[in-house]
């Protein structure tokens, strides 16, 4: 089951629900091949993109066992939707969760990522309660490991080709963060920023 995120701010950007209008800024952000280079899907045309995203906006509000927080994340100076993130989580006594998306290629390198993660990370620490989050990524994708560790989390492990994607076998990388060790300082202009 999945809840609908309540729109939100971040220093740079508007996290909200997504809605069907989103469907134009979410086809050109999946059917890029360099957002789909790590990921295990194939770049989506508008059709494929349109039931993915009208799955999302279906999705009822109530918590369930398995939770989904899809939230689409705009840039408020166009109102363009350029990133589609996710915070899922289990209600169980282990309170694990799990963050990750995708931003579009015009807007990679300018730390937007981290921001959203500091806020799903907010979310799920404040109000769900979570003990542990983690995030998962191709190893080659070392921006987006990158933001992970802007954002807080560690690398835990390092898995040595355990997935086969694409035809080939990958290495994934595994980054986590305790609520314990959790703060919620703004991000700087520093952090944020990749090289």
């Amino acid at each position: 089951m999945a809840r609908l995120l309540e729109p939100r701010r971040s220093a740079r950007l508007i996290l909200r629900a997504p809605e069907l209008s989103d469907l134009d800024d979410l086809t050109s952000i999946y059917e890029s091949e360099i957002v789909n280079r790590y990921l295990y899907s194939k770049p989506r045309d508008r059709l494929q993109t349109l039931a993915l995203l009208e799955q999302h906006v279906a999705s009822p509000r109530e918590l369930s066992v398995d939770n989904m927080l899809y939230a689409a994340v705009v840039w408020p100076a166009s109102n363009q939707v350029v990133g589609d993130f996710i915070l899922w989580w289990k209600h169980n006594d282990h309170r694990q969760g799990e963050i990750g998306g995708s931003l579009h290629p015009d807007f990679h390198g300018r730390g937007l990522a981290v921001e959203v993660y500091h806020e799903l990370l907010e979310i799920g620490f404040q109000e769900y309660d979570l003990h542990r989050i983690v995030g998962r990524c191709d190893a080659r994708n070392t921006a987006s490991i990158r933001s992970l560790e802007k954002a807080g989390l560690r690398q835990e492990a390092h898995l040595v080709e355990n997935e086969f994607v694409k035809g080939e076998w990958t290495d994934e990388v595994i980054l986590a963060i305790r609520k314990d060790d959790w703060s919620r300082p703004a991000p700087t202009r520093s952090e944020t920023t990749s090289p």
